[in-house]
């Protein structure tokens, strides 16, 4: 049998030995949006718990719209035109407007690929655009302390506009629970400090800190207390667009209104088609990094590799495609990395868990290394560099099929869990 998994652009064809036992892991089939251009137009006239977007238009004199990096497929040319156009209309001045990219510690989007973010010719060519910079010190605002002991550093340009919108995709993450609002302003458009902070191991290490979780969850909390602290000190309420899209890339829903409101209604309606119970667990499963834009360098594929691991036996053969079209990606993770590779797991783990502020990008090496006590990982991703691959820390294969019938030979188990979307779908194991 064949099987279609995410992969690049263009995806993935797999195919299996007819005698596999083969459970493949998809999301429950989602509800379409029949007319995503009304939905935008209802989305601002009624929003949730706040006044229509044209309201809120007519009350500021500056506004400052979030767009998530290339490294999320939001359809942001589906509302970018009608949101700007609302602000224009109602009385905000075009030089007043700016669309941040929240890059958070990404590095930035520019030229055609930034064109491709914005998802419009016209505000791309007319408005003010501009990437977030985590590292330069006077773009930020300090806002104080959290509970947790975080300075809270954020981007001047959305703290001092009158009205203040963030984008986002809500799907599963990994450590945040779920992606899309408060998380775009935080790691968004944060300073490197306050990112380093929020992903230090004293975080990241707390069982709560995990997919589809929000209760307990200390980074979700942080998240939170942001919001709370701009709201204090701007005397200004902050508002989300949020998307939830298929596995297709289609819309299954978008809402205005806002911030922390909106967000969980999109986290409700997401969380009934991305989390998924399953009743067993496996010894041989094979994922995908989430195809384009996800899947294009290898920090972004360690995603891929947390997402099954509630489904995974112990030392389950765990097989990752990933087209990593960029390489390993930044070079503080190729540090990380090869820190990883020299220390072993359990040094770098205990060094991670002394430091107050994690280096950055080193935390997706911490989560490679919770992807690696539980699995046996084996990567395809033929792209990259006999450098890089010799970063990665995991098995490198050069056949996906060959692999699979490898594993299945030498396993007491001779299922295969196949999880085609990658981090997009969480497997809930359910006894």
């Amino acid at each position: 049998m064949n099987v279609n998994i995410l992969y690049g652009r263009s995806g993935l064809k797999v195919d299996i030995p007819d005698d596999t036992q083969v459970d493949v892991i998809r999301k429950h089939q989602m509800p379409l949006v029949k007319e995503p251009a009304a939905s935008v137009s209802n989305a601002f006239n009624n929003p949730i718990g706040c006044p229509s977007l044209a309201e809120l238009a007519s009350r500021a004199n500056s506004a400052c719209i979030l767009l998530c990096d290339v490294t999320r497929p939001v359809p942001n040319a589906l509302f970018i035109d009608p949101l700007i156009q609302t602000l224009v209309e109602n009385g905000i001045d075009s030089d007043q407007i700016t669309v941040l990219i929240a890059t958070g510690l990404h590095r930035p989007n520019e030229n055609e690929e930034l064109a491709e973010v914005v998802g419009s010719q016209n505000v791309f060519h007319n408005f003010n655009v501009v990437n977030h910079f985590a590292t330069i010190e006077e773009d930020h605002v300090e806002l104080g302390e959290t509970t947790r002991e975080t300075v809270i550093k954020i981007d001047r340009r959305f703290v001092q506009a009158d009205l203040k919108i963030a984008t986002g995709l809500v799907e599963p993450h990994f450590m945040a629970g779920y992606s899309g609002g408060r998380k775009v302003i935080t790691p968004g458009i944060a300073h490197a400090d306050t990112i380093r902070r929020l992903h230090s191991a004293h975080i990241l290490e707390d069982p709560a800190t995990r997919s589809c979780n929000l209760e307990n969850n200390p980074l979700h909390a942080e998240q939170l207390e942001v919001l709370d602290m701009l709201r204090q000190q701007t005397n200004s309420e902050i508002y989300a667009i949020n998307t939830v899209i298929d596995e297709y890339r289609r819309l299954g829903l978008f809402n205005f209104g806002e911030i922390e409101q909106s967000h969980l209604e999109a986290v409700a309606f997401a969380h009934k088609y991305t989390s998924v119970d399953i009743s067993r667990k496996y010894q041989n499963i094979l994922t995908s990094a989430g195809g384009y834009p996800l899947d294009q360098t290898y920090y972004q594929t360690v995603k891929g590799m947390v997402t099954p691991l509630e489904i995974a036996e112990k030392e389950a053969n765990l097989i990752v495609a990933s087209e990593c079209a960029e390489g390993i990606g930044s070079d503080s993770f190729r540090s990380a990395q090869v820190n990883l590779i020299a220390q072993g797991k359990e040094r770098f783990l205990e060094d991670l868990k002394r430091k107050s502020l994690a280096d950055i990008d080193e935390w997706e090496s911490e989560m490679q290394v919770r992807a690696q006590s539980v699995a046996r990982v084996q990567l395809y991703a033929p792209s990259l560099t006999l450098g890089d691959q010799s970063l990665t820390g995991v098995e490198l294969i050069d056949s996906i099929e060959d692999t699979i019938r490898e594993n299945l030979a030498s396993s007491r188990d001779k299922h295969l869990a196949i999880i085609p979307e990658g981090p997009y779908v969480i497997p809930n194991f359910i006894n």
